[in-house]
C-alpha cells in the first residue's frame, strides 16, 4: 500500500457527494475494483504438502492464532513462515516465538504477501483494515482466514464477497461456532420440515465487567510513535492524533468498529443462520439500545439489539449488552416445533397444537464445538480439498448485510430495506447532522426501479 497524506474527515458536502456516487451502483463499483488487479497464480497444495502460513497483526486474536497453529502445525502440517505488524512489541514478541529471521518479519503486509512461499494468510488486524488487506490477499493469489467481522461496512463486503466469487481462493471467516456441530444439525432438522415453516430465532452476546467493556487492554506506557507506526495503523480511516486509547481500545470507536454489533455480534448471527437451515440477505433490519451505563467511556453503545426480516418469512432476533451478562438462550422456532439449543444436545419440543403427531426428541450432537482450532483446521483441509469452509464467503456476506445495516439502523434511528436480489439498499439516507458527520460509508437512497 502506498502511504497517502493522513485522511482528513470530509464535509458534509464531500460526504453527500461520495454517498451519491456509491448508491449508483455497487456491483459497478466492485467490478471497477476487481478490474484494478490481475490475480496472481498460486501454489497447488497437494495433500501431503506443507502450508506455509503467513500472519498479519500478531496482537490479541492474532497471536492467538499463531499459538494454536503452532500448537497443532504437525497435525495440520502447516508451518508459520512470516508475520507482519505495525507495533514492534508484538512483532518482535512473534518473531520470537516463530523463531523467525528478520528477513520474514515485515512492517507492510503488502511484502508479506508478494513472499511466493506464503500460502495462506491469517488476518487478524482492526476490523477498518479487513477490506484492504483481504482483496489484496486474493490478488496476491493467497488462501485467506480472515477474523470477523467481514469487512467495516457494507460496501465494502459486497465488493470483496464478489471478487472471492471471481477467484479460486478459499476464504474462511474467523467465526469458530460455525464449527460447532449443534448449528449444523439444527440446520439439517430445519431442512428436514422436522419443526415445520420457521417463523423467528433468537440469540444473545451479554457480557459484564467493572472497568467496562474493552477497558481491560491494557494501555502499554512503551506504546510511542516512535514503537508505534500510526499512520499506517490508521490507513483508511480518518485522520487522528497519536491515540494509545485508540490502538488498544478501538472497538469502542466508529471508526475502527462498531462494538457489540461488528465485534460480538458474527458469532451469533452468523451460526444462526446455519440453524435456520440457510443463509439469506436481508429484507429489513432494525436496531436500537444505546449507551445506558456511559455516555462518555466509548462512541460505541453498551446494549444493542437487532431484530432482522428474510425473503422466507422469518425473523431473527439477537440481543447484546456488555453491561449485564443476563442473555437470551439460543432457539429456533418453527409452526410445529421448537428447537432448544444448549450443551452438546438439542431439545426438540413440540407446539401443544401438534403434540399429537410430533414427539419430543434429544437431538443429539457429535463433533467439535465452538473450537477456533477445529474452525482452523476446517479451513486448512479446504486449502487441501478445495472445498467450501463452514463459514465461506457466502454466508460470511449475508450474516454481515444483517450487521451492518443494524449500525446503520442504529445510527440513522431508521430502518434499512434491502433488495435481496438487486443487493442492495433500497431505503438508506444519510445521517442528519449532529455535529460532526461520521464516515461511516451508508448508501444513499436509490430507487426500487
Amino acid at each position: 500500500m502506498d502511504q497517502q497524506e493522513p485522511n482528513k474527515k470530509p464535509t458534509r458536502r464531500e460526504f453527500l457527494k461520495t454517498a451519491s456516487v456509491v448508491a449508483g451502483s455497487v456491483a459497478m463499483t466492485a467490478a471497477a475494483k476487481s478490474s484494478v488487479y490481475a490475480l496472481a497464480p498460486s501454489r497447488v497444495i497437494g495433500a501431503n504438502d506443507r502450508i506455509n502460513i503467513g500472519h498479519i497483526g500478531v496482537g490479541g486474536q492474532g497471536m492467538t492464532h499463531v499459538r494454536l497453529l503452532k500448537e497443532n502445525s504437525a497435525a495440520n502440517n502447516t508451518q508459520s513462515i512470516a508475520i507482519s505488524d505495525i507495533y514492534e512489541p508484538r512483532k518482535q514478541a512473534a518473531k520470537e516465538f516463530l523463531g523467525l529471521d528478520d528477513a520474514h518479519v515485515y512492517q507492510d503486509y503488502q511484502k508479506l504477501l508478494e513472499n511466493p512461499d506464503v500460502d495462506v494468510v491469517w488476518i487478524a488486524s482492526p476490523e477498518h483494515w479487513h477490506y484492504r488487506m483481504a482483496m489484496d490477499a486474493i490478488h496476491s493469489g493467497k488462501d485467506i482466514y480472515l477474523e470477523k467481522p467481514m469487512t467495516r461496512y457494507l460496501d465494502e463486503a459486497l465488493s470483496l464477497w464478489r471478487t472471492v466469487k471471481g477467484s479460486d481462493r478459499i476464504f474462511q471467516l474467523g467465526v469458530q461456532a460455525c464449527t460447532d456441530q449443534r448449528w449444523h444439525v439444527a440446520g439439517d432438522a430445519v431442512k428436514a420440515n422436522r419443526i415445520g415453516k420457521i417463523i423467528w430465532s433468537q440469540g444473545s452476546y451479554c457480557r459484564n465487567s467493572k472497568d467496562g467493556e474493552w477497558n481491560y487492554y491494557t494501555i502499554e506506557p512503551q506504546c510511542t510513535p516512535q514503537t508505534l507506526d500510526w499512520k499506517r495503523w490508521l490507513g483508511p480511516a480518518p485522520w487522528h492524533e497519536f491515540s494509545r486509547e485508540r490502538y488498544f481500545r478501538w472497538r469502542k470507536f466508529w471508526d475502527y468498529s462498531a462494538g457489540i454489533d461488528s465485534d460480538l455480534f458474527p458469532h451469533r448471527v452468523t451460526p444462526l443462520m446455519i440453524g435456520i437451515g440457510g443463509a439469506e440477505f436481508p429484507e429489513r433490519v432494525v436496531a436500537v439500545g444505546g449507551k445506558w451505563l456511559s455516555e462518555t467511556d466509548r462512541q460505541v453503545p453498551d446494549t444493542f439489539h437487532l431484530m432482522a426480516d428474510f425473503p422466507s418469512k422469518q425473523t431473527i432476533v439477537v440481543v447484546g449488552s456488555t453491561a449485564n451478562e443476563q442473555g437470551l438462550p439460543d432457539e429456533i422456532r418453527g409452526h410445529h416445533a421448537t428447537l432448544y439449543l444448549g450443551g452438546n444436545s438439542i431439545d426438540l419440543r413440540p407446539e401443544r397444537d401438534w403434540s399429537d403427531q410430533i414427539d419430543a426428541v434429544t437431538l443429539q450432537v457429535t463433533g467439535p464445538g465452538e473450537d477456533i482450532a477445529a474452525h482452523e483446521k476446517n479451513f486448512l483441509d479446504c486449502v487441501r480439498s478445495r472445498g467450501v469452509p463452514n463459514c465461506d464467503v457466502d454466508l460470511a456476506v449475508r450474516a454481515h448485510a444483517v450487521i451492518a445495516m443494524a449500525e446503520m439502523s442504529y445510527r440513522q434511528s431508521k430502518t434499512m430495506l434491502f433488495d435481496p436480489v438487486r443487493v442492495h439498499l433500497i431505503q438508506g439516507k444519510e445521517e442528519k447532522p449532529k455535529g460532526q458527520v461520521m464516515p461511516w460509508h451508508p448508501l444513499k437512497e436509490s430507487a426500487k426501479a
